[in-house]
């Protein structure tokens, strides 16, 4: 690949052809010490990015059933949330092959019995399924549209009570997605704000 098109290659492709250079993370979240593996072509793959410590630090999670993790790069959020709680089963999804053999890669290194890694666009590795929460940091680089499909997605992936949970940078979001949500979900609350991102969620009425 010309050093053109490497440049133009987005961690949202699906099966990047840049070389593989790999590296290793270490984070605490929640409390808990983590290490990942990333790679060239993932999203952050040099530390765990702002909006993701947002969204972790911030997220609602259920006592027990079933977490998406939609477009979980190298599985942060969702191994984060394995974690938090055992009695959870935490499924997790990327368009990015590289990225989901690294997330699964860092299910191993963490320990994590109660996750699973698939690969597949948006919502369509997980169709059959419904899920108690859906937790996204979207990949705002593939355009808006695609942050809305994700929203406007979840609803029918989602038990009643169910919640959505996504965050977002609050000068890109802060005026277009709460309609968005309210549109979905009929509601939309922001559950953090901080160094410039929101967390927004969208429950799912009974």
């Amino acid at each position: 690949m010309s050093k053109k098109n490497k440049s133009q290659e987005h961690y949202f492709s699906s099966a990047p052809k840049s070389d593989e250079c790999f590296g290793i993370i270490r984070a605490s979240l929640r409390g808990r010490n983590f290490e990942f593996m990333t790679s060239a072509s993932v999203f952050s793959k040099k530390k765990v990015d702002l909006g993701t410590h947002v969204l972790v630090d911030a997220m609602v999670l259920p006592q027990k059933g079933s977490v998406l993790d939609i477009g979980c790069g190298y599985g942060v959020v969702g191994i984060t949330a394995a974690t938090s709680n055992s009695k959870l089963h935490v499924v997790m999804t990327d368009v990015n092959m590289r990225a989901v053999r690294l997330a699964k890669q860092n299910l191993q290194t963490n320990h994590i019995k109660n996750a699973e890694v698939r690969h597949g666009d948006l919502y369509e590795p997980v169709l059959g399924l419904i899920f108690d929460c859906v937790l996204s940091n979207p990949p705002v680089s593939a355009g808006m549209d695609v942050v809305k499909a994700i929203i406007e997605g979840a609803p029918q992936m989602m038990v009643p009570g169910g919640s959505f949970q996504m965050v977002i940078r609050s000068k890109i979001g802060a005026k277009i997605l709460p309609e968005t949500f309210c549109n979905a979900f009929g509601n939309c609350e922001v559950l953090a704000r901080e160094s410039g991102y929101r967390v927004l969620m969208g429950k799912l009425s009974v």
